[in-house]
């Protein structure tokens, strides 16, 4: 009999994508039941105060969690740890708990197996013996699943000159803006990687982004062949065409899951890290996924002789890793 896996959900969208991918790697290995977990006025109490209670969440609103309990369940984020601790303990602690992310505080991690965290986190976070520790995050990226797509992108590209470089653009960190001068840097990375290769970009920009400079972008590499997806088009999004169609890659290094999708893909991927922008921890991410051979540095000498030593699949080894505890 396959033993069972509850996916507890809630409204953080990068949290879910990630263990969406956890679970398509585990595939029919066990069963798998999606648990959505919504929130009331009181979702936002610190863990050190909900302890293992339900204190927070709207019962009459969420999935039911409250019987037939699971051999392991997957907290998807920090809300909901207290959660997965009221499942264990209404199991007789039977239920195994994962944890996706560092606990706040550390509160919990006594009921749990492990938890999975980045290498680019925090050292004394992946410190502790309970601590999984990854390159990037996990994402839906698979093979199979890209390949499904290369089809039809390759007809929509198909005017266009090959190659196809995937220019993925990210923006403003939190309270760090992406200042004018590393979005010009970027620019002139762009435009000199055209006069080498020749060739067409799909560029893609986030909400992060900022039309200002998108438009900075495009008057540097004005009169290159481009496919773009912008911050509000009202278009089928074609990022998994770039991804399967693209003969390489260029991604800043400001959103952990946007380049760890492109290093899932075996496509030769360019990251732009300017140290004028990127936070410490984002800084540190990028060095990771370099010097594990998953990626390199746009403004590297002989970065287009690149090519990736391996794909980057974290969920992949965290599916492996739960298989391993059942």
């Amino acid at each position: 009999m396959k033993k069972t896996l509850w996916l507890l959900l809630d409204d953080r969208r990068g949290s879910v994508g990630q263990a969406l991918g956890i679970a398509e790697a585990i595939g029919n290995q066990m069963t798998i039941e999606h648990k959505n977990i919504v929130y009331n006025v009181f979702g936002g109490v610190p863990n050190w105060i909900r302890g293992r209670s339900l204190l927070g969440v709207d019962i009459n609103k969420s999935d039911d969690i409250q019987k037939d309990f699971p051999d392991i369940v997957l907290s998807t984020s920090r809300r909901t740890v207290a959660v997965a601790r009221y499942i264990r303990k209404k199991s007789g602690y039977k239920t195994k708990i994962v944890q996706l992310m560092y606990p706040s505080g550390g509160v919990g991690i006594k009921d749990m197996e492990f938890y999975v965290i980045p290498s680019h986190d925090a050292e004394k976070k992946k410190k502790h013996p309970k601590a999984f520790v990854i390159n990037g995050a996990p994402t839906r990226i698979f093979t199979e699943k890209l390949h499904d797509e290369k089809e039809k992108w390759n007809k929509v590209f198909a005017n266009l000159p090959k190659p196809w470089t995937a220019v993925i653009l990210g923006g403003a960190i939190k309270n760090n803006p992406w200042a004018e001068e590393s979005v010009k840097r970027l620019a002139d990375n762009l435009k000199n990687l055209h006069k080498k290769i020749g060739g067409s970009f799909l560029i893609t920009s986030s909400r992060r982004t900022g039309k200002q400079n998108e438009n900075l972008i495009f008057d540097a590499i004005k009169g290159v062949p481009c496919y773009t997806y912008l911050w509000g088009e009202k278009k089928e999004n074609p990022i998994m065409g770039f991804y399967v169609c693209s003969d390489l890659i260029v991604a800043t290094a400001d959103s952990v899951s946007m380049c760890s999708e492109a290093c899932g893909t075996g496509t030769p991927v360019l990251l732009f890290k300017d140290e004028t922008w990127l936070t410490g921890k984002h800084q540190r991410f990028a060095t990771s996924l370099i010097a594990n051979g998953y990626a390199q540095d746009i403004e590297a000498q002989n970065a287009l002789d690149f090519r990736p030593e391996k794909t980057l699949n974290p969920a992949n080894e965290i599916a492996e890793k739960i298989l391993e505890i059942c």
